[in-house]
């Protein structure tokens, strides 16, 4: 009864066990690959939203400096259209809610620049060159909203 019994190992499972290590493997090459890849494109999406948000700040404020300037040099139609954009911009920065550039307690501060918009308009065309002076003190207080 000492028959030597010759155990061969079963092909199929040895082949199996060879195609899951190289697919462990290749998942782990495409993950070394695509986590550095992701994160870099997260960071530059995060730098990309910041900056937007930056140029409408920048472009709302340019139009608000260029109805001042404007103003003060007598072009009161240019600087009229100019203030009107600013209005609407802001007013629409403004009803985006959590999407807006401004954060809330800029929003709040933004509400006040309101209450003289009819007011400069009307000046504006007018052709009053109190007019100027209204803007620029809009301007400082835009200014003091944005950067404060």
């Amino acid at each position: 009864m000492s028959e030597e019994v010759e155990i061969k190992p079963a092909r199929s499972s040895n082949l199996m066990q060879r195609v899951g290590i190289y697919a462990a493997l290749i998942l782990v090459a495409f993950l070394i690959g695509f986590v550095p890849m992701w994160l870099k494109a997260r960071e530059s999406g995060n730098n990309l939203a910041a900056t937007e948000r930056n140029l409408s700040l920048a472009r709302v404020q340019n139009a608000l400096a260029s109805a001042a300037i404007d103003a003060r040099r007598g072009d009161y139609e240019p600087a009229r259209q100019a203030a009107s954009q600013f209005y609407i911009s802001l007013q629409a920065d403004i009803e985006k809610g959590d999407a807006a550039t401004l954060k809330p307690v800029q929003r709040e501060a933004a509400q006040a620049l309101f209450a003289g918009r009819d007011e400069i308009i009307t000046l504006l065309a007018r052709s009053d060159p109190a007019a100027a002076d209204r803007l620029a003190d809009v301007y400082a207080a835009y200014r003091k909203i944005v950067n404060g």
